[in-house]
């Protein structure tokens, strides 16, 4: 994500971001989703964990699909008796069926959807130099695991003729030249897969849409930058990113994610269906063309 590659580093961005990430979540409670039960995937850390936490906050009960058990359990224990946890790798559909049975088994219901894991990629800048072994599997996460996602959801949510599900795309798949062409082609086809399947289920009366942040300090991109930016300080890197930002005076934090997700499953946005909920600050809504002042002009 953001031209930066897999690292092998998670322990340390986790470790130092824990309190920086977190700086400012609100904790406060409320009922826009009371009665609702979401499943998520990726919710082990990071944004999904975030929504999970938000989501909870605001009456639904929850069930973390991670493909990181320790982790998983942790935050389920972490997030009190309304979450729980089941082992799930998304690019193994049967592992997608039994989540979304799991939560069925366990709660009655499904509501939500919010396929949200995904992986970033290494691989090099130019498209002539492109690793397809490495496209595949990208691939494989970040698209099959959410079109996978949403057929198990979907044959929960049409009997009964209502539901949201959400999917997380990326800013990288609105503007080209943000990340390598793995990646931002993973997201940009997140954006059409919405498109796509909220044309078939509006019919239903379910609801399809997805979030694309800007880039945040979690550890999905800490990881990257402490290996391209060898010996950097965590606060530094984190300061990089936040400056990458175009709102001055704000920055973008799991928590903003985890509020466009709570808005998008709510009935506040009980008419909003195929949309791209961007949260960029602006970033992504105008490029200027550099021209000099008249006053530097020879």
């Amino acid at each position: 994500m953001f031209k930066i590659g897999l690292s092998k580093n998670a322990a340390i961005a986790r470790a130092r971001l824990a309190g920086i990430c977190n700086r400012g979540f609100s904790t406060e409670t409320g009922s826009k989703l009371e009665g609702k039960v979401a499943l998520i995937t990726g919710a082990a850390t990071g944004i999904g964990k975030a929504t999970a936490e938000k989501f909870i906050q605001n009456g639904a009960k929850v069930v973390i699909a991670d493909i990181q058990p320790q982790l998983g359990q942790e935050t389920a224990k972490e997030l009190g008796p309304n979450a729980a946890f089941i082992a799930c790798d998304v690019t193994k559909e049967s592992d997608l069926s039994n989540a979304v049975d799991f939560t069925i088994s366990r709660h009655n219901q499904l509501d939500i959807m919010y396929n949200n894991a995904g992986i970033a990629c290494k691989t090099p800048p130019s498209i002539a130099d492109l690793d397809l072994t490495v496209f595949d599997r990208v691939m494989n996460i970040n698209v099959r695991g959410v079109v996978a996602g949403i057929k198990h959801a979907s044959r929960v949510m049409i009997p009964r003729k209502s539901g949201c599900i959400l999917c997380t795309a990326s800013v990288t798949g609105i503007l080209g030249g943000l990340s390598q062409h793995t990646y931002s082609i993973s997201k940009c086809t997140v954006i059409g897969i919405v498109k796509s399947v909220a044309a078939e289920l509006c019919r239903h009366g379910i609801r399809v849409n997805c979030i694309s942040p800007f880039a945040i300090p979690t550890a999905f991109v800490m990881e990257e930058l402490t290996q391209i930016y060898r010996g950097v300080d965590t606060s530094r890197l984190v300061e990089l990113i936040h400056k990458a930002g175009a709102l001055e005076g704000a920055k973008c934090e799991p928590c903003d994610i985890a509020n466009a997700a709570l808005y998008l499953a709510s009935d506040d946005a009980k008419y909003v269906n195929g949309h791209n909920l961007v949260v960029d600050g602006g970033f992504t809504s105008s490029k200027t063309l550099g021209f000099p002042a008249p006053d530097q002009m020879q």
